[in-house]
């Protein structure tokens, strides 16, 4: 309600914006939660006469994408037609890169955000995430540790459900599980002959959230639930509004997407969770005659040391199977939700054992062998992912532009993302270790596809079909490049020292103390592990905080 003063108005209702929403509210304020994209509940995704299936490789799914105005999300070398109402339009949401420096931007609008089509993979940083700085030398360590953020891990797990397999590795500290992913029993046979192998190769299983095929995020039903919450759909945050006389945020200033319209709540907090990119832009497009260049930017570090992952990926079949091996019954209930199984390999590199002098950081593995849906007179197929470190660069940075704008006349972001020597040294050792893996195990390659371009398999396109391969071309030209591994953090990260960061220890805003930032754009390293727990133990050490200090009168 326009006429209403919250408490706090959080933005976006993705990872972060979900759980603030929750925690603010059982803490007793009163909260508007502002989305840019519709309301998405299971009603939408019913009679569809969607079918268990492979991730598409056809080229027509991807052409009529692109003309329906998803030419960016279409590259994406996992696209499925099945979750194209789950992405972006990008005619209508533009940003530019500067030439030759390609990105890939995958987006999705609506309640809940990405948390439709992420992974769901949860996994814990560790002190060698959190600390990394201080063991190799490059860049900020955290300005917390892993100590100070266990306990926050926990609850987020303990809320939303994980399966896992308690390993005692220290470079993915255990969790919460109250039940255990299964294997295939290919993936059985995968674990044997790898560490039979490489010993230090740990196959363990994938840390993921419970499957729950409501479409509505856990998060915002417990919001709801208290009674606090008001929810604004279909309504983009332009900026936040500044008091001139203190230089606070006093609101946000919005766009309404149908009407265009511009509309205005007020709040006495300002959090924003739009993700990563986004919560940069707002950011930037909030500079005022107190803020100039932008919130948080007094020192110029606003939009600095923005980071993706490393990433490759191989896919082909397995000889001598059939069908899907043990097919989890979330599929074939849910063509859109991802299975609760699958091998995850965590980092083995440049820890206290194996070393490589030849980059700093590592990668880790995540992939299944038979668990991917197949029909039952073809072989099962498999596949595999690498994601890695990429480095803090004080130069890879998220701006805006402001000769170019959104359908809503919002300035866009400009992203200036690539990878260094670091990185594409790493992805050499990440693609031998993929085709190695792959070939002790004795699997049909089909396609292996990294920043260096699309390699030819073992047995590639068996079935010889044109438009599968020039598919194949399309989307691999430039989608396994920066910007791939979807994991984009950084641009406002937190630190102790203002002149280095835009955030304190507690996601708050060094020049405007009523304004904090909890998604992906306050961390200060990625890791090699996804950052989704991370964004939600964040946020709600972040709003444990900042009830306090509300509480107090001190915001």
């Amino acid at each position: 309600m326009p006429d209403k003063r919250y408490d706090a108005i959080v933005v976006g209702s993705g990872l972060a914006g979900s759980y603030a929403a929750k925690e603010l509210t059982q803490a007793g304020l009163e909260v508007l939660l502002i989305e840019a994209g519709p309301y998405i509940s299971e009603a939408d995704f019913k009679d569809t006469g969607a079918k268990p299936h492979t991730p598409a490789i056809e080229l027509m799914p991807r052409l009529q994408a692109a003309l329906r105005g998803q030419y960016i999300q279409a590259r994406y070398w996992m696209y499925d037609p099945l979750k194209a109402k789950l992405y972006v339009n990008d005619r209508q949401n533009p940003y530019t890169t500067p030439r030759g420096k390609y990105y890939i931007w995958m987006r999705g609008k609506q309640l809940g955000g990405r948390m439709h089509t992420y992974g769901r993979v949860l996994l814990r940083f560790s002190d060698f995430d959190f600390k990394a700085a201080g063991r190799d030398g490059f860049g900020e360590d955290w300005p917390i540790s892993y100590a100070d953020m266990e306990p926050y891990y926990t609850k987020v797990e303990e809320f939303i459900g994980v399966y896992g397999m308690k390993e005692n590795l220290p470079q993915i500290p255990d969790g919460i599980y109250p039940m255990k992913p299964q294997f295939t029993p290919m993936e059985q046979v995968f674990k044997a002959k790898i560490e039979a192998r490489w010993p230090e190769r740990r196959v363990t299983g994938h840390r993921v959230e419970s499957p729950n095929l409501k479409r509505t995020p856990q998060a915002v039903l417990a919001a709801l639930d208290t009674g606090k919450l008001d929810v604004k759909t279909e309504t983009i945050a332009k900026r936040v509004t500044i008091d001139p006389d203190t230089g606070k945020a006093n609101g946000v200033e919005c766009v309404d997407c149908k009407t265009h319209q511009t509309v205005s709540f007020s709040s006495s907090i300002v959090l924003l969770c739009g993700s990563t990119i986004e919560s940069v832009r707002v950011m930037f497009n909030s500079a005022c005659s107190r803020h100039p260049s932008g919130l948080g930017n007094s020192t110029g570090n606003l939009g600095h040391y923005f980071m993706d992952q490393t990433c490759a990926m191989i896919y082909g079949s397995v000889p001598g199977s059939k069908g899907m091996a043990n097919p989890d019954t979330t599929i074939l209930q849910d063509p859109l939700a991802p299975r609760a199984g699958g091998v995850y390999i965590p980092r083995y590199v440049n820890l206290n054992g194996v070393s490589n002098p030849d980059f700093k950081r590592g990668y880790a593995f995540q992939g299944t062998v038979g668990g991917v849906y197949s029909p039952p007179d073809r072989p099962a197929k498999f596949g595999f992912m690498s994601v890695g470190e990429m480095l803090p660069y004080y130069d890879n940075t998220v701006t805006v532009n402001p000769h170019k704008k959104d359908a809503w006349g919002i300035p866009v972001p400009h992203i200036n993302c690539t990878y260094r020597q670091n990185e594409l040294a790493m992805m050499k050792e990440q693609i031998k270790a993929l085709r190695e893996m792959v070939e002790t195990c004795g699997y049909d390659i089909e396609i292996l596809g990294s920043p260096f371009g699309l390699e030819k398999g073992s047995n590639p396109f068996p079935e010889d079909n044109f438009f599968a391969k020039l598919a194949f071309r399309i989307a691999f030209k430039k989608s396994v490049n920066s910007g791939s591994a979807i994991h984009e953090v950084g641009g406002a990260r937190m630190g102790t020292d203002p002149g280095k960061s835009v955030l304190n220890p507690y996601n708050q805003c060094w020049d405007v103390n009523n304004l904090f930032v909890t998604d992906g754009a306050s961390f200060v390293t990625n890791g090699m592990a996804g950052p989704a727990l991370s964004v939600m133990a964040v946020t709600a050490r972040a709003c444990e905080y900042m009830v306090k200090e509300y509480k107090a009168g001190r915001l």
